[in-house]
């Protein structure tokens, strides 16, 4: 091997050392699983979820519906029925013990609609944001 070759070796083992380093402070600093690397077994972890309500939407999201403890962007266009699906996720997530918000960016919350598709209202944490800054 030439002086050449061992330097490059060298340096990429430096490198893949500090990745290393840098890795390990991320995990220690915000828990295993918080990086790594997507090919790896671990990768694979089971991610709690939350069903949407609706079997075909679990399966076509791969997971069994929606993370659980995440925050979740619903969007599509007027009247497509995301509020409604967003209802109905807030209403297993309550029948799994869980806690949910409702950021009503449209200012358009029925709660008697809410009450019909299972929701726990008087558990349920509303806002209604001005602005999209407000809502963040």
């Amino acid at each position: 091997m030439t002086a050449n070759g061992a330097s490059e070796n060298g340096t990429k083992d430096n490198r893949l050392r500090a990745l290393e380093v840098a890795i390990e402070k991320i995990e220690k600093d915000h828990g295993h699983g918080s990086i790594m690397r997507l090919g790896e077994v671990s990768a694979a972890m089971a991610v709690e979820t939350i069903p949407t309500g609706s079997l075909s939407l679990d399966i076509a999201l791969g997971a069994g519906g929606i993370p659980r403890g995440r925050i979740t962007e619903i969007f599509g266009p007027e009247m497509a029925g995301k509020s409604t699906v967003a209802m109905h996720i807030i209403a297993e997530a309550q029948k799994l013990d869980g806690l949910a918000a409702y950021i009503d960016v449209e200012h358009a919350m029925e709660p008697t609609f809410a009450q019909v598709i299972g929701i726990n209202i008087d558990d349920l944490l509303i806002s209604q944001p001005d602005t999209g800054e407000q809502a963040l």
